[in-house]
Order: structure tokens, then C-alpha cells, then sequence
């Protein structure tokens, strides 16, 4: 394997290693509670909370009806993972931070859609995090791993963007 092709490639052992972090932290929680149930982690601070989303992000679509909503939410991830890894493969110009990165949102979308298929009770959520009325909010919507590498690896991803030109690699 040469190495411009090893360079695309290795990344996924991070997509790998979120995918599995994530559904080994969902199992854990999904054995060590109850849904609803809570246990505080840093006093009212942190709390591992078992809840379950059949919505995408902060339960947007939750009140969908429940064929249309698991339709869609199946499909839509996947068709999105799709194109990102098509971009991913056919750019010239991505940077090693923004492979990473692409890999990282990956193995999130992943581990979500995994619950979506294995999960009909929903995707398992559990870190709640007080956030002191910020945007009008006593605590951040409870998330998982894979909620917080999506959202890390945009952040980190839009950041590269903005810090660092474009490679071009002929």
C-alpha cells in the first residue's frame, strides 16, 4: 500500500475504536440502569442518565409518526455517511487533522445508526451535564460517544478549515 492511499486509510482505525467505545458505553449504561434512572457522577454537575432518543439531535422528529420517523432516520444518516465518505475518498485537498476529523464525525454516525437498527427503543443517551441556565438551559441535551466525537470533530473540522489553507495534492 503506498503511502497516499495508507494516509486515507488509517484514519478509520479511529472511526473503529469510536464505534466501539460508544456501543461498549451504551451496553454498560443500557445493563447499569434502568431507563429513566440516574446516578450522580459529579454531584449535579455530571450524571449518567439512561435515557433513550428515537429523534436525531436534541429529539428533533421525535413526535413523527414511528414508521415514517424510523424510515427516515435510517436513511438519512446513511445517505450523509455515504456522501461524506465519498468526499473523503475523491479530495485531493483534505489535510491529515481533516481526515481525522472525517473520521471521528464517522464512527459517531456510525455508533447512533447501529443503535437506530439495534435499538427499537431508541438511542441510548446518558452523559447530562449541568449548563447553568446558558440558552435558557438547567442541563445540555443528555448525549452519548458518539454524539460528542460528531460534534467535536465538526467543531475541530470547521476550525481546520478556517486556520489553514486547502491542500492542493495534483
Amino acid at each position: 500500500m503506498d503511502r497516499r492511499t495508507s494516509n486515507k486509510i488509517f484514519p478509520f482505525s479511529l472511526t473503529a475504536l469510536i464505534v466501539l467505545l460508544d456501543q461498549v458505553t451504551k451496553l454498560i449504561v443500557s445493563h447499569a440502569l434502568r431507563i429513566g434512572e440516574k446516578t450522580a457522577i459529579l454531584g449535579d454537575f455530571l450524571w449518567f442518565w439512561h435515557v433513550r432518543n428515537k429523534g436525531m439531535a436534541f429529539s428533533v422528529g421525535s413526535a413523527l409518526s414511528s414508521q415514517f420517523r424510523d424510515l427516515l432516520f435510517l436513511l438519512l444518516p446513511a445517505a450523509v455517511l455515504t456522501l461524506l465518505l465519498v468526499y473523503y475518498f475523491r479530495s485531493t485537498e483534505l489535510r491529515g487533522v481533516q481526515r481525522w476529523c472525517f473520521a471521528a464525525i464517522l464512527g459517531g454516525g456510525l455508533g447512533n445508526l447501529l443503535d437506530r437498527l439495534l435499538r427499537p427503543e431508541g438511542v441510548v443517551d446518558f452523559v447530562s451535564v449541568k449548563f447553568y441556565g446558558l440558552f435558557g438551559l438547567a442541563r445540555y441535551p443528555t448525549f452519548n460517544v458518539a454524539d460528542a466525537t460528531v460534534v467535536v470533530g465538526g467543531i475541530v473540522m470547521i476550525l481546520s478549515y478556517a486556520f489553514f489553507k486547502p491542500r492542493s495534492e495534483g
